[in-house]
C-alpha cells in the first residue's frame, strides 16, 4: 500500500531538503573563503608548471601598437586629401583587433566594415579586391564568419607571411578604400 504525503508535508519536507543542501554549500563556501592565505597559496603553488620544449613551440612576428598607429594615420591622411571620411581597422596575424579609427564624420557601418575587410585581408594574405573575384568559383567563402569581399583590405607581410591586415571602409569604393588601405601599408616600409 502506497503512502500519499499531503500538500503541507511535501512542502515541509522540500523546504527542509532545500535548507539542508544550502547549509552545505555555505559551509563550503565559507570554509574555502575562510581558508588562511598561506595555505591557498601552497596549494595552488604545488602543481608544477609544464614546461614546453622548443620543438613545441613557434615564434610569430607581429605589428607594435606604434606600427599599426602610424599605418591607420596614414591611411586617414591619405583618404582626408580625397576628401574621404573613412575608418581603418588594423588586425595582427590572428586576426585580433589592434586598433580601429573612425575618422572625422565617417558612417556607423564602417567601423566593422574595416575590421572585417583587414581579418579577411590577412586570413587569405591578399587583398579583399583579389580575393573579391574569388566568390564566382566559391561563392560559400562570403559566409565564413567575420570576413567581407570587397575591396579595402590589403595584408601586411614580413618575409611573405601575413603579419597583420589592413582595412578601410567609408570611400563610395572599395577600389578608393583599397588605396588608402595600400598607403597605410607603405607607411610601414
Amino acid at each position: 500500500m502506497k503512502k500519499t504525503l499531503s500538500s503541507r508535508a511535501r512542502l515541509a519536507t522540500g523546504g527542509a531538503v532545500l535548507a539542508a543542501v544550502a547549509a552545505g554549500t555555505f559551509g563550503t563556501v565559507a570554509a574555502n573563503a575562510s581558508a588562511p592565505e598561506a595555505a591557498q597559496d601552497s596549494a595552488v603553488s604545488a602543481a608544477p608548471a609544464a614546461a614546453a620544449g622548443k620543438r613545441d613551440t613557434t615564434t610569430s612576428t607581429h605589428l607594435t601598437i606604434d606600427a599599426a598607429t602610424e599605418a591607420a594615420r596614414a591611411a586617414l591622411k591619405a583618404a582626408g586629401k580625397e576628401g574621404q571620411r573613412v575608418t581603418v581597422a588594423v588586425v595582427d596575424r590572428n586576426g585580433n583587433t589592434i586598433l580601429t579609427m573612425r575618422g572625422d564624420g565617417a558612417g556607423p557601418q564602417s567601423y566593422e566594415s574595416a575590421e572585417k575587410k583587414a581579418y579577411t585581408a590577412v586570413s587569405w594574405n591578399a587583398p579583399t579586391s583579389e580575393l573579391e573575384g574569388r566568390l564566382e568559383n566559391a561563392p560559400n567563402l562570403k559566409d565564413i564568419p567575420g570576413t567581407l569581399f570587397l575591396g579595402g583590405g590589403v595584408p601586411v607581410t614580413a618575409g611573405k607571411a601575413p603579419i597583420a591586415g589592413i582595412g578601410v571602409a567609408g570611400a563610395p569604393s572599395g577600389t578608393l578604400d583599397e588605396k588608402f588601405a595600400r598607403a597605410g601599408a607603405a607607411a610601414l616600409n
